[in-house]
């Protein structure tokens, strides 16, 4: 009987020493691949933004940035006006959305929570997420370029903002989520209110993850094609006024990129490089904003 009690338990004990080294393993290859994911992943990355930092340097001064496009043929000229054009119509898209983004991730986070209209608007928030860009620009083409019966960097920015805006109230709802339960407890316990709580403890506690969903949402819609081709269309002059066509760094990289014409492509070349920089000046701007307010709040 002790013999038998014994080779059970030996069975067990082999049972369990397999268990824990299929364990290891597990832990150890997947480990592994996400690590050669996460290289090959930053290789790609570099090499992209090495390709497109030696061709498109050559073109990259200040007379590109302040110089209309040249024709076809001429040497003289940059794209300062899509630089222009798409900070104007990237502006119009975040100040439409992220006002709204920020009360509907308010009500989601705080008030509405678990209830049935909330779990609603996750539900088309989540479905606008796989939108295309280009069905954004048929929207905003249908609704407001027929209506004004003109191109416009108004409905560039309109059509941008569809594509911001469930960028915006996701990463907001995350941020409101992620302020810890007690500095809330804490707020009430000391006879605040549940909108002074919001506005005055969660809001500027969870300001930092939201101004990084902010610059997610401006990444997204200074790279987008599709909509602005249906809705700002593109300019060879400055921008003169929120109801004319504008020009935009994409756009124009999707134009001169298509031509025979080697000043046009180089134009391209230095329009990819200065549309990487804005995005990159923007996202260390924010970072910077962050990590001061952090310092004012630790001290």
């Amino acid at each position: 009987m002790t013999t038998q009690v014994q080779a059970v338990e030996q069975g067990n004990l082999f049972k369990r020493r397999a268990k824990s080294w299929r364990r290891v393993f597990l832990d150890v290859g997947m480990t592994a691949l996400t690590v050669f994911s996460s290289i090959f992943a930053i290789f790609v990355l570099v090499l992209i933004l090495y390709y497109v930092f030696t061709r498109g340097i050559e073109r990259l001064n200040w007379q590109a940035l302040t110089q209309l496009p040249p024709p076809p043929g001429d040497q003289v000229g940059g794209f300062g006006n899509a630089v222009l054009g798409t900070i104007i119509v990237v502006s119009i898209a975040i100040a439409i959305t992220f006002p709204i983004g920020l009360f509907a991730a308010i009500y989601l986070s705080e008030f509405g929570q678990n209830s049935p209209t909330a779990s609603f608007l996750r539900f088309i928030i989540k479905v606008l997420t796989g939108v295309p860009s280009i069905i954004a620009g048929v929207f905003a083409y249908g609704v407001l370029v027929l209506s004004t019966k003109t191109f416009s960097a108004l409905s560039g920015g309109m059509a941008l903002s569809v594509l911001t805006l469930p960028i915006i109230i996701l990463s907001c709802e995350e941020a409101l989520r992620l302020v810890p339960a007690d500095t809330r407890a804490a707020a009430y316990a000391l006879g605040a209110s549940r909108v002074q709580t919001v506005f005055r403890v969660v809001l500027p506690a969870a300001l930092p993850v939201i101004l990084t969903g902010v610059t997610l949402a401006i990444a997204r819609a200074a790279g987008e094609t599709a909509p602005l081709i249906f809705t700002a269309l593109f300019s060879f002059l400055w921008p003169s006024g929120l109801l004319k066509p504008v020009a935009s760094l994409a756009v124009l990289i999707y134009n001169f990129a298509l031509v025979p014409f080697e000043n046009q492509q180089k134009i391209a070349w230095g329009g990819a490089l200065a549309l990487v920089i804005l995005v990159l000046i923007t996202t260390v701007s924010f970072r910077l904003i962050v990590s001061r307010r952090q310092e004012t709040i630790t001290i």
